[in-house]
């Protein structure tokens, strides 16, 4: 029997997911709770199931069973004897809130000193989950808001200032006053360090001036006025909205993706996409969101560096494979677009795969020993073992997820 199997996949419903972007993907009913992540993977968390005769059994457990076979022993070799990234289908219908992730060095560290001082892995203030860091990409499916990275601090002042709000204007002077390193330093941990009430009454007023200033479009920043007010609506009153204004504010187009390293603040607003990260759940937040904040530590691994967002676009390869380049080796994301009696594009063996279809038909078939195929819809995936070389053919859109080679 093929090893290459349809997953059966988990939909996380957080509070912040879309009402309707997942079941439309998968043309089924709204159930009226939010779906936020349908994920595709062997974390432990939510692990998709394939059934290879003996009914339904755990990616995870499945992949444990047989690490070589199923990841191929380089990937076990460079990785250990696990999946080592997870993909989704994320759809924001409200803000994820703004979080950084660790560098490797940070989270094997992190994850270490909590373990000793016998912090449970559930608590509410634990900020580490395992050891692992958490780069990520999330690749647009529909027009896709987000927030990435600082901005230049003049620019920040910039946008602040025209607010007309009184008490921000310490933080305007401290970022036109400063080198950027500090400048950003000092104005988030002001932010984060102040008085409750007070802060409160700042963000109310910010809001305020942010949905009057964007109902003209042609005023500086109109876009950007627009999603703070936006998430306000969902978040009214939170830090995070100043927070917040010191980032960029991008709008992906389908098919335009991000990228996010270690130390960069980010967060998504709105929107249907396709999320790829390594196997982690390592997050430190600094707001939007009810959850824990742990200003030092937070302080200690972002990075305080501004600069352009870094939208990416593919790259046409060979075979038809549009590549999302990534400076990581845990995941490679590409993406075919398949067309009626174009030649099949063939998918090499010796990395594990997931396969996921994001709009028409998907064709695959096992080239070789076992002799497998499966048609996939949409929000439909495969898992493909390391063992197998498969092609693919149809009239739609494919994402594939693997590793570096």
């Amino acid at each position: 029997m093929t090893g290459m199997n349809r997953l059966i996949t988990t939909i996380r419903p957080y509070a912040w997911g879309s009402l309707t972007a997942i079941p439309d993907l998968l043309g089924t009913e709204p159930t009226g709770e939010p779906q936020a992540e349908l994920w595709m993977g062997a974390h432990p968390g939510a692990p998709s199931r394939i059934d290879r005769g003996n009914g339904p059994e755990p990616l995870d457990v499945v992949i444990a069973a047989d690490p070589a076979g199923e990841l191929g022993e380089s990937s076990v070799k460079r990785f250990g004897p696990t999946l080592p990234f997870l993909l989704k289908v994320l759809a924001a219908g409200a803000p994820l809130s703004v979080q950084v992730h660790p560098d490797l060095a940070q989270a094997k560290a992190g994850f270490a000193d909590e373990e000793a001082r016998g912090i449970p892995l559930d608590a509410p203030e634990r900020n580490y989950k395992d050891a692992n860091h958490k780069p990520e990409m999330i690749v647009a499916l529909s027009e896709f808001d987000g927030l990435c990275g600082f901005r230049d601090p003049a620019q920040a002042a910039e946008l602040i200032e025209a607010l007309g709000v009184d008490t921000l204007t310490p933080y305007v002077d401290i970022l036109r006053a400063h080198p950027e390193d500090r400048a950003l330093r000092e104005v988030l941990a002001a932010v984060l360090g102040a008085e409750p009430h007070a802060i409160a009454a700042t963000v109310h007023a910010a809001t305020e001036a942010a949905r009057r200033l964007s109902a003209d479009p042609t005023t500086p920043f109109a876009s950007d006025y627009a999603a703070y007010a936006k998430a306000a609506h969902s978040f009214p009153g939170d830090r995070g909205i100043i927070a917040a204004m010191l980032l960029n504010h991008v709008r992906l187009q389908p098919g335009e993706a991000l990228y996010l390293g270690a130390g960069v603040p980010h967060a998504y607003l709105d929107g249907l996409g396709v999320e790829i990260m390594a196997n982690s759940d390592n997050v430190l937040r600094c707001g939007l969101t009810p959850k824990h904040i742990d200003v030092p530590e937070l302080l200690r691994i972002v990075r305080f560096e501004a600069g352009d967002p870094g939208v990416l676009r593919p790259e046409a390869g060979p075979d038809g494979e549009e590549l999302y380049a990534a400076p990581i080796d845990e995941f490679r994301l590409s993406r075919y677009s398949l067309a009626p009696g174009s030649d099949p594009s063939v998918l090499e063996a010796g990395t594990p795969q997931i396969l996921l279809c994001t709009s028409g038909i998907a064709h695959l078939e096992t080239i070789g020993a076992g002799n497998g195929t499966l048609t996939l819809g949409p929000g439909e995936s495969a898992y493909v073992p390391a063992t197998e070389r498969t092609s693919i053919t149809g009239n739609g859109t494919v994402f594939r997820a693997t590793v570096t080679a």
